[in-house]
């Protein structure tokens, strides 16, 4: 058996926030593999109740993908975060129930170094685009393929 846990939070054990990324499947799609899945990063867990059902539910930041193949350097999978035009990332309400499981993005940061004082929680701010990680473990990796 195997679980993961997901965080969402304003502040980690009194100090920087905390926001996981997942992998969303794709409602309706017959691909397989990773362009049967959406990349978010959750930024709130919540629950409601509507006519007399309880919705479990996340509020997830989007990242779309800059192409429709894998980069030919690495084999992953490229992302940017999705922005509307007045430059605020597009958000969206989901059913936990989409939530395949945890994603790890890892900054594309070029030829330059990254700054020495940069915090790890704003690592998934500080860059224009992610390598989404499917060498993170096993069953990443056989989900992507």
């Amino acid at each position: 058996m195997r679980h993961e846990i997901i965080h969402a939070t304003p502040s980690w054990q009194g100090g920087p926030p905390h926001y996981d990324c997942v992998y969303v499947a794709k409602g309706g799609v017959d691909t397989e593999g990773f362009r049967s899945l959406l990349v978010g990063r959750v930024h709130l867990f919540f629950s409601c109740m509507h006519a007399g059902e309880h919705y479990s539910c996340a509020l997830i930041d989007w990242f779309i993908l800059i192409a429709d193949e894998p980069d030919e350097l690495t084999g992953m999978w490229i992302v940017v975060p999705e922005v509307d035009d007045n430059g605020q990332h597009v958000q969206s309400v989901i059913s936990l129930d989409s939530v395949v499981r945890g994603a790890h993005l890892i900054g594309i940061y070029g030829s330059e170094f990254i700054p020495v004082k940069l915090h790890f929680s704003k690592s998934l701010i500080a860059f224009k685009a992610y390598y989404v990680n499917k060498y993170i473990d096993h069953h990443v990796n056989m989900l992507m393929f």
